[in-house]
């Protein structure tokens, strides 16, 4: 079972890998977003940088309204397990976020 922590204000972190183009893992702490209803959303610039391949654009709900996300299939190790999952990408995300869908 995935172990996490909280932060100062109740937020719960896990720590995961992101693994890039090349197949080297990047160390990086997600914060649980239970009203994102994917599994992972980070910032463009981010997702970029890990040369990860471009799927499609996608429109979502956000608090802010609706939005449109670039989507790109993303390699990632949670808990000591591999996953290839779809990682929506936005200009505004500042945290590295795991969605909903990793509740199921």
């Amino acid at each position: 079972m995935i172990e996490g922590k909280f932060g100062a204000k109740g937020q719960i972190y896990f720590d995961l890998d992101l693994i890039d183009g090349n197949g080297l893992n990047l160390p990086a702490e997600a914060m649980l977003d239970t009203g994102f209803t994917e599994f992972l959303a980070m910032n463009k610039q981010d997702v970029e940088s890990l040369d990860w391949m471009f799927l499609r654009q996608n429109k979502l709900k956000t608090a802010q309204g609706e939005a449109f996300f670039d989507i790109y299939l993303g390699r990632v190790v949670i808990d000591g397990q591999e996953f290839e999952i779809p990682v929506f990408a936005g200009e505004e995300i500042q945290e590295i976020l795991l969605g909903s869908q990793w509740l199921k």
